[in-house]
């Protein structure tokens, strides 16, 4: 009797996405969430914009101006961390983390995955991690460097299934003001989409893993 070998299982990927499905949503919050939305995406964007500095040189008689952001100013420490130290601090990677569960809570109020107004600390029904990566064990300290360029042909298949998440969204809104359902393959969708952008951040710019994005929805 021959002894049969078993192919190792695949983990799961280091960034995951799921959104709780619901059976009912509300027909009032959903014909007014574009408005609705606003007081909480004026609190994100003053928490991720960027400070403008204006520069004049006087010898070329020339104004430059140079802008940031917190997610920028993230990547570039993190990057240069990786690079020359190969250390991944601890507490920016729960600062990213938190940032991108709150961001993701609110698109996904906005593409009407859930009717439960976005909080600024508390899961709701959006669940979403990233594993703590150990930087000298699991990155390579060069790469960092690359991956937004090698992340390119995922930026071109997911500027596609944006564009149809979005019009997926926009049916959405009917379906919801008819009958009070999401219809669930359109849920699937737009949570896949979100699932795959997630995954392509985490490679690309918030830097946690080397295992390159599955094509994938799942």
């Amino acid at each position: 009797m021959s002894a049969q070998s078993s192919s190792p299982v695949p983990t799961a990927y280091p960034a995951r996405l799921e959104v709780d499905y619901s059976d009912q949503y509300n027909r009032v919050t959903t014909l007014f969430r574009i408005v609705l939305i606003i007081p909480i995406a004026i609190v994100y964007g003053a928490l991720t914009a960027g400070a403008t500095e204006t520069v004049y040189d006087q010898s070329s008689d020339t104004t430059t101006t140079t802008s940031g952001g917190i997610a920028a100013g993230l990547f570039v420490a993190t990057l240069l961390m990786i690079l020359f130290r190969q250390r991944y601090p601890r507490w920016w990677f729960d600062f990213a983390l938190e940032l991108a569960r709150f961001g993701t809570r609110i698109g996904a109020y906005v593409a009407l995955l859930t009717d439960r107004y976005p909080s600024t600390v508390e899961e709701q029904d959006v669940h979403l991690e990233i594993d703590y990566p150990d930087a000298e064990r699991d990155l390579n300290r060069w790469l960092p460097l690359v991956k937004w360029l090698l992340a390119i042909p995922h930026f071109f298949v997911l500027f596609f299934l944006t564009v149809g998440a979005f019009f997926a969204v926009v049916v959405a809104w009917f379906a919801i003001l008819f009958t009070g359902r999401y219809p669930r393959g359109l849920f699937d969708f737009v949570v896949g989409v979100g699932r795959w952008w997630l995954r392509v951040e985490a490679y690309a710019f918030l830097l946690v893993t080397d295992r390159y994005p599955p094509f994938s929805l799942r």
